[in-house]
């Protein structure tokens, strides 16, 4: 059977997974991590996994991919490159769901990079608190003794290895799972005493207006690193736009 290929592991992606299945389109999921598949209900076809550029390939071959919707995290540039090449490759038609940016505010300066961020004096004789994930810990190693950093990643065991290894003591990482409230922030950034914070342009459900509501309140600078820069052959922040691409992609659509 055809089947649409939806790259999730988000809140958005759960939701338009929800929206396919309301149509009666038969359709397929994929997610990083065994948490990420938690998102679903257990009647979905979910599977895990990290795939190659080639495993794609297969993947759409295996399971006879028509379409290919894209609403993999912002920040995951490998997987929605790799997903764009394999399209290509396969010629099957291709959408990117891309969330909305928030809009900038008071207390809010947006940079394009990382390394811009590393390379400036942003950082200096701040309390920071990096809400950024852990695989971009390691590049602040360097800044352990000209700032007092914090970290807040996932509860996972390799994710805490990776603060402990970047650094960061026991007594600055917290390990919790979001969403987080504004009252949450709010505590925890008086705790810590936080005067900076560092966090992704990963929209509203990333909680990314949740740390810019915080950081007015409290008179906060909230630093949020620009999503890296794709070319999307076809993009949409719209689910109505994307259930017109499944409807026009699947032709055994039951009525």
């Amino acid at each position: 059977m055809s089947q649409i290929w939806l790259i999730g592991g988000t809140k958005d992606s759960a939701d338009l997974a929800q929206a396919i299945a309301d149509t009666q389109i038969s359709s397929i999921v994929t997610v990083t991590t065994n948490s990420a598949k938690n998102l679903y209900p257990s009647n979905f076809s979910v599977k895990v996994g990290c795939f190659s550029r080639e495993q794609m390939a297969q993947f759409c071959l295996q399971e006879k991919i028509i379409a290919i919707v894209d609403a993999s995290h912002p920040f995951a540039t490998e997987v929605s490159q790799n997903a764009i090449a394999t399209a290509q490759l396969k010629n099957i038609p291709y959408l990117r769901y891309e969330r909305n940016l928030c809009q900038l505010s008071d207390h809010h300066l947006a940079l394009d990079s990382f390394e811009t961020l590393l390379n400036g004096d942003y950082l200096q004789r701040h309390r920071v608190l990096l809400t950024v994930g852990c695989k971009v810990l390691p590049q602040f190693k360097t800044w352990q003794n000209r700032a007092t950093l914090f970290a807040r990643v996932l509860p996972k065991v390799d994710s805490l290895q990776i603060a402990s290894d970047s650094g960061f003591t026991s007594d600055r990482i917290i390990a919790i799972r979001p969403p987080f409230t504004v009252e949450f922030e709010t505590v925890l950034w008086r705790q810590w005493r936080i005067s900076l914070v560092v966090t992704k342009a990963s929209g509203k459900p990333g909680g990314e207006d949740i740390k810019r509501q915080v950081a007015n309140s409290l008179g906060i600078t909230l630093i949020t690193i620009a999503r890296p820069k794709i070319f999307y052959p076809q993009q949409t922040s719209c689910i109505k736009k994307i259930m017109a691409f499944c409807l026009k992609c699947y032709p055994n659509k039951l009525t």
